[in-house]
C-alpha cells in the first residue's frame, strides 16, 4: 500500500500486485445443451455423447463447453457447433428446420412432442415443431405490441402462454401438445443407483382395541397408550369432540357394548321392522 498527498489531503491507494484475481466466468447451473449430432463422429472413434442426449453446461471454455450428461453421467467437452441451447425445456436456440425434424422424431418422443425455435427466414421470430404424423410446423407471429399468436384470434402475453394453452388444446393445430422434445432423456443410471427407500410397517389397526374411555380420557397413561394405536391426534380430538356432544354417560356405553345391536330397516312400507344382528364385535 501507497500513501499519496495530494492537496492537503493523504490518500491510499493499493499497488497492482494487491488486485483481486476474477475467476473465470462459469455456466449457470441450469443451462442446457441438446445434442445435434453424434460427438465424435462414428467415422474417428466411439462417440462420447449421441445425438438427442440433453447436457447441463458446467463452464464455457471458449467455443467448447465442458458439460455433463444427463443421459449417461459422463463428463466431457464438446464443440459449441455439436449443441443448441435449450431455455424452459423446449426453446431451442441455434437450432434449423432440419435438425428440429430429426430431433422431433427420435424414438424417445410421441406424438404431441414439440419445440419452439427461432425462425431461420425471419430473425427475432418463432416457429413451432409438432410431432405428428409428420413433424408439422407453425410460424409465431410477433404483434407490436410483442403479443405472440399463431392464429390471429388468440393471442398470447409471452410464449410460455401460448405452450400452456396449446397444451390444453388444439384449437387448429394437428394435435395437442404433450411433452418438449427430448423430455424423456434423463439420467437412468442416476436412478438406478439411488438407494431404495426405507419402508416402514406399521401395527395391525384392530378397532377392537380402542377404547371410548381412552380417546376421552386425559389421563396421562391413557395419553400415551393412544399414541401407538395408529388413531392420529387429529381424529382422536374429532372422535372425543363427537362424544362429548352427544353427552351419554360412560356408564351406559359400557352396558350397551355388551349387548346385541340393534338395526332398523325399512321393508318397503311406512312401518318400522326391526332385525336383531349379532355384534360386529364384543369387548375383550
Amino acid at each position: 500500500m501507497r500513501i499519496k498527498r495530494a492537496m492537503g489531503n493523504t490518500m491510499k491507494t493499493t499497488s497492482a500486485s494487491a488486485e483481486i484475481n476474477v475467476p473465470p466466468q462459469t455456466a449457470q447451473e441450469s443451462d442446457i445443451l441438446a445434442v445435434l449430432c453424434d460427438y465424435p463422429s462414428p467415422d474417428i472413434s466411439q462417440p462420447i455423447f449421441q445425438i438427442g442426449e440433453k447436457l447441463r453446461v458446467l463452464s464455457d471454455e471458449g467455443g467448447w463447453w465442458r458439460v455433463h450428461s444427463l443421459t449417461t453421467g459422463r463428463e466431457n467437452y464438446i464443440p459449441g457447433k455439436c449443441v443448441a441451447k435449450v431455455y424452459h425445456g423446449w426453446l431451442f436456440e441455434g437450432l434449423g428446420r432440419e435438425k428440429a425434424e430429426e430431433l422431433l422424431q427420435l424414438p424417445d418422443n410421441k406424438v404431441g412432442s414439440f419445440m419452439i425455435r427461432e425462425s431461420e427466414t425471419r430473425k427475432g421470430l418463432y416457429s413451432l415443431s409438432v410431432r405428428h404424423r409428420q413433424v408439422k410446423h407453425y410460424r409465431i407471429f410477433r404483434l407490436p405490441n410483442n403479443w405472440y399468436y399463431i392464429s390471429p384470434r388468440q393471442t398470447f402475453q409471452c410464449l410460455e402462454d401460448l405452450v400452456n394453452h396449446y397444451s390444453e388444446v388444439s384449437d387448429g393445430l394437428c394435435c395437442v401438445l404433450t411433452t418438449p422434445c427430448l423430455t424423456q432423456c434423463i439420467d437412468n443410471n442416476a436412478v438406478r443407483n439411488q438407494e431404495p427407500p426405507v419402508v416402514m410397517r406399521n401395527k395391525n389397526f384392530n378397532w377392537k382395541n380402542i377404547h371410548r374411555l381412552q380417546i376421552s380420557n386425559e389421563d396421562p397413561e391413557d395419553t400415551l397408550a393412544m399414541e401407538d394405536s395408529c388413531l392420529s391426534y387429529g381424529l382422536r380430538e374429532s372422535i372425543a369432540s363427537y362424544i362429548s356432544l352427544a353427552g351419554e354417560d360412560n356408564s351406559s356405553f359400557l352396558s350397551s357394548r355388551k349387548k346385541k345391536s340393534q338395526s332398523l330397516i325399512y321393508t318397503g312400507s311406512k312401518r318400522k321392522s326391526t332385525l336383531h344382528l349379532p355384534a360386529p364385535y364384543y369387548e375383550d
